[in-house]
């Protein structure tokens, strides 16, 4: 399995059910990766349909170091509560392998949202691998993988 850089551009989610009764939610994301993990800002969602779906969007870059054994992404989504512990909304869980083995290393595909064992939106992100040989180049020219 090659080893480099991953970065992910979380872009959005459509689709999801709001779970505050009152108001909208404070949507988040936690993508781990590996023993690695990181934590989105908030998101102020906005109401985009008569069923109360929602579509936080963060348009955020994460990047990640990818080892030996490491195969997926997840992303778990949550709602922030200020009295109550944060609501899960749901997770993607993204392979990793057909990043790893392109040789166009860029790709914007989306990813269902699944809660429950049951579907609950459409996760948008762009995913982009850099072997090491490939970030040892780019550090020489641009100052680093994380620029």
């Amino acid at each position: 399995m090659p080893q480099g850089k991953l970065e992910i551009v979380l872009i959005s989610v459509i689709g999801l059910e709001s779970t505050d009764f009152l108001g909208k939610m404070d949507s988040y994301a936690i993508l781990t990766c590996g023993s690695q993990e990181q934590k989105s800002t908030v998101s102020k969602d906005t109401i985009v349909d008569a069923a109360s779906r929602m579509a936080p969007t963060w348009n955020e870059t994460f990047v990640f170091n990818i080892t030996e054994g490491t195969s997926e992404l997840t992303v778990k989504l949550m709602d922030k509560d200020r009295i109550t512990s944060d609501d899960f909304l749901g997770q993607a869980i993204i392979p990793l392998s057909p990043f790893l083995f392109r040789e166009d290393k860029s790709l914007t595909p989306t990813y269902n949202v699944i809660k429950d064992d049951k579907y609950c939106g459409i996760l948008m992100v762009t995913i982009k691998f850099f072997p090491d040989e490939e970030c040892s180049a780019r550090e020489e020219s641009c100052g680093g993988c994380d620029n």
